[in-house]
């Protein structure tokens, strides 16, 4: 679910509040855009990929708010992750993006789930 904006990242494009399916955000002309409706968040995370300054933080949890703190995820690579993950973003030296990996994942669960895959 969205949990942040970052005010001193957000260069005020408001592509978050283009892109998100479910209006989550409201532009502020000429400030931060302001997350306005968080429970309509569906952590479909279209808001980090689409950020050119890495400003939001979506926590990966879809069944409420969690409790963020901002200097915490800022010591991270967590607003940065999913976009450099998924290939979107800087140009970076190494390629992170292991999404080949799921295959395997999704062998398990149709073995568990006892079908036969497509």
């Amino acid at each position: 679910m969205i949990e942040l904006v970052i005010a001193s990242r957000c260069i005020q494009c408001d592509k978050c509040v283009q892109v998100c399916p479910m209006d989550v955000f409201d532009a502020v002309p000429g400030g931060v855009p302001v997350i306005a409706r968080q429970s309509d968040c569906q952590t479909c995370f279209m808001c980090e990929l689409y950020c050119p300054a890495d400003a939001l933080y979506v926590d990966p949890d879809c069944h409420g708010p969690v409790p963020v703190d901002e200097a915490r995820i800022l010591a991270t690579d967590w607003p940065e992750q999913y976009r450099r993950d998924s290939g979107w973003g800087r140009a970076r030296r190494t390629h992170r993006n292991e999404s080949w990996r799921m295959g395997e994942i999704f062998a398990t669960a149709y073995r568990i789930l006892g079908e036969e895959r497509p």
